[in-house]
């Protein structure tokens, strides 16, 4: 049995990843990030928090959240979206009631300060270049990059050399 331990910060800042089972393709359609976005806003709806970056990949999302102040309850926030989209996407169930959608676990790293932030919201963004889906970070699809443009986090053609704070990086070294 594992000891793992999870960090609960109020109100606090976390970058998390999500898997999908046995890393399916289950993210890869447009229809299929539909489902997901809908099971993010219906969930934020019931219980609220900010999303300052996400992107969503074939096999994997990551994104960076806010909560409310005061609360702490990022887990079971997830453990909602995870059932919403999984019961739209593959109805049956295993033995433990469970569908063979996304990995039991998640990681999850909670934001230290600014630059801590700015790092994990540059990996998440470059991400699918890195995994060869797409030649510029402009260019994926399924990411809040543009909104960060619009915000004025970045330049519109940032990512087109992989940024020096990245190398090699994973979110375990983050």
């Amino acid at each position: 049995m594992s000891n793992y331990r999870r960090v609960f910060i109020p109100g606090g800042t976390f970058f998390f990843t999500l898997v999908t089972w046995q890393r399916q393709p289950l993210l890869g359609s447009p229809e299929r990030v539909a489902l997901l976005r809908e099971a993010f806003a219906h969930v934020r709806e019931q219980r609220p928090f900010t999303i300052d970056g996400s992107v969503i990949l074939p096999d994997h999302l990551h994104c960076i959240i806010r909560l409310p102040e005061g609360d702490t309850d990022y887990p079971g926030r997830w453990r909602e979206i995870k059932k919403r989209f999984s019961a739209r996407v593959d109805p049956t169930t295993n033995a433990r009631n469970e569908r063979p959608v996304w990995q039991r676990r998640h990681y999850e790293h909670a934001i230290r300060d600014d630059t801590d932030w700015r790092r994990h919201l540059d990996y998440l963004h470059y991400n699918p270049v890195k995994h060869g889906l797409a030649q510029r970070v402009q260019d994926w699809p399924w990411s809040s990059f543009k909104r960060a443009v619009a915000r004025g986090w970045y330049e519109a053609q940032w990512g087109s050399v992989a940024p020096e704070n990245l190398p090699g990086i994973e979110p375990g070294d983050l």
